[in-house]
């Protein structure tokens, strides 16, 4: 089992923040560190000193740091224009030696694009399709051949697809809760497939139609990792968890319900019976950023058990 760091800046967290955190994932034998791409706080909070942009985040964590890989859950479809989208990433994945996933979602906050004047369409999954289509397809096409797509949403005409990414092929992630569109996409493009904050029973069900739709594509069942992301919140004691569970917001048993919180043993169990049901990545969304103790039990005392 992986265990990645998944951080949330857009609550509040400036990019030295984020190097901290990054850093002191690369330190502790963390697989990669990961962020949101969200431009607006959600929920209580100022969110200060503001939003940091994912992909220039991770332009500046790909130059220092050295060994974990980096990437989004997920990047917004509103935000960027596909062929852009690739001509980032492709840079990102140079700038760190080949480290980048992209996680590609359809975007669903409206109040951050109501916020900074990003338009908000109706239509967004649908759009996510042709984006998949066309960042993918930029990156396989061959240097001197042109890519063309001619789609609802998106036109692309003689485009010479460049610059290429360092790994021959970025890991693409899908994820979600749909039941049908979802795995479709998932079989289609990625390889990887993430179920955000749900329990292991509706992640088993989930991680099935997804194993279907990759089956019905003519692919592997295995052949696209199953991940989930969870809250984690983990004391050496359940007064160590009350604290770091009021210190961002939430109540401890709820957390135990809805994540992963508790002791060690009783997060490894837990992620245990993820793994059960075919779970192979977990990505722990760590909320409070200045918290580096909790980084280090969960390396210590998680993390040793899983590896």
């Amino acid at each position: 089992m992986d265990l990645r760091i998944f951080t949330e800046p857009q609550q509040g967290a400036s990019y030295d923040t984020l190097l901290t955190v990054a850093k002191a994932t690369e330190d502790l034998g963390f697989d990669a560190f990961f962020r949101s791409d969200h431009y607006l706080r959600m929920g209580d909070g100022d969110g200060l000193p503001g939003p940091t942009d994912a992909w220039i985040t991770l332009a500046g964590l790909a130059r220092e740091t050295k060994r974990i890989r980096l990437g989004t859950l997920m990047t917004a479809g509103t935000f960027r224009l596909p062929g852009v989208l690739a001509i980032q990433v492709a840079q990102v994945d140079q700038m760190s030696g080949g480290r980048v996933e992209l996680g590609l979602g359809a975007g669903w906050f409206e109040e951050e694009h109501k916020a900074y004047g990003i338009p908000f369409p109706k239509e967004k999954f649908g759009r996510l399709e042709e984006q998949l289509a066309i960042v993918t397809g930029l990156w396989k096409t061959e240097v001197g051949e042109t890519f063309d797509f001619h789609g609802t949403y998106y036109d692309l005409t003689g485009s010479p697809a460049l610059p290429k990414p360092a790994q021959a092929r970025i890991p693409v992630l899908i994820g979600g809760h749909g039941a049908t569109r979802t795995p479709r996409l998932t079989a289609k493009y990625a390889d990887e497939f993430n179920m955000p904050f749900a329990s292991v029973e509706d992640s088993k069900a989930q991680f099935g139609r997804v194993r279907t739709a990759v089956e019905t594509a003519g692919r592997k069942g295995d052949e696209v990792t199953l991940s989930n992301a969870l809250v984690v919140c983990v004391g050496k004691d359940d007064q160590e968890v009350a604290r770091r569970a009021a210190a961002i917001g939430r109540e401890a048993d709820e957390l135990k319900t809805n994540g992963l919180a508790g002791t060690p043993a009783e997060v490894v169990d837990k992620i245990g019976r993820y793994a059960e049901v075919g779970s192979r990545r977990m990505y722990l969304q760590i909320l409070d950023l200045s918290d580096l103790d909790h980084l280090e039990l969960i390396s210590a005392q998680v993390q040793s058990q899983l590896s």
